[in-house]
């Protein structure tokens, strides 16, 4: 299939980078714009075998199956414009979480799925987040789920659970990267550890502990077990994690929750003006 991303911005770029790496998709079968149109062209520099267009109807025109990578609120609007030149045959992505497919299926008359990514798909690893919609036929699904296994792990999930899989899954990195520059920064300060050395054992041991889990060798709740010697120092270190984290985790899940239903409140309002009979 050929493939269009409309929108290059952070996860457009790592899906391209992604699927490029992956050899899942020829740099030849893609086709890419951009609102700002020189940061397509930059990335044309690195893969010149890649089509940089002017418009999102050009990449719709060149593509069978087209990634919508823009804000919540763009979506809408870009999709009423494109419609007239997306027969069944083409497939619509959306990869934001506050439009659902039956959202994107009122709009458009092709088919529509919703992948959200993450940016652990730039290592070729995580996870992806697959919603397919009605309109959706077998092929489609079939090329789309194969197309996310070169660069993720994939899981297919309802719109009821989509805001904390996404918090799992797209934010998680950006939330444990967070806590690990903290623990570094602890470190550094309580200690005499230097901070180059700091975030070089902190960094092998988040990889470590990655690729003991991703080998099964143990689970969270086991690597904790064994980690964890009865009256040893790291007991010691657990007592205050519990004594001091408290509802922070949460708290966290309540405040994303929050801000994703302003979105939807958002975005509703412009799909609930669209009057079209599906």
């Amino acid at each position: 299939m050929n493939i269009g991303i409309i929108g290059t911005g952070n996860m457009g770029k790592i899906l391209i980078d992604a699927f490029i790496e992956s050899i899942a998709v020829p740099p030849s079968n893609l086709t890419i714009t951009n609102r700002t149109l020189s940061k397509a062209r930059k990335i044309g520099e690195s893969y010149p075998d890649i089509k940089v267009v002017e418009t999102s109807e050009d990449v719709v025109a060149a593509s069978d199956l087209i990634f919508i990578c823009v804000k919540p609120l763009e979506i809408h609007p870009l999709l009423e414009k494109l419609n007239k030149d997306l027969p069944k045959t083409k497939c619509i992505v959306s990869i934001t979480s506050p439009v659902a497919v039956s959202q994107l299926e009122s709009v458009v008359d092709c088919q529509v799925a919703r992948v959200i990514p993450s940016i652990t798909n730039r290592a070729l690893a995580g996870v992806s987040l697959i919603t397919f919609g009605e309109s959706c036929n077998e092929g489609t699904r079939n090329y789309i789920e194969t197309l996310f296994k070169h660069i993720s792990e994939t899981v297919h999930i309802e719109d009821s659970i989509t805001r904390v899989a996404s918090d799992i899954v797209s934010c998680g990195p950006a939330f444990f990267s967070y806590l690990l520059r903290r623990f570094v920064d602890a470190a550094v300060k309580e200690t005499k550890i230097s901070e180059e050395q700091a975030i070089t054992l902190a960094s092998g041991m988040i990889v470590g502990m990655g690729k003991l889990i991703e080998k099964e060798i143990f689970t969270l709740q086991t690597l904790q077990e064994k980690v964890c010697v009865k009256g040893g120092v790291t007991g010691e270190g657990i007592k205050v994690l519990e004594a001091e984290l408290g509802e922070m985790f949460e708290h966290l899940f309540q405040s994303t929750h929050a801000k994703y239903y302003e979105d939807i409140d958002e975005v509703s309002k412009q799909f609930n003006s669209t009057n079209r009979t599906i």
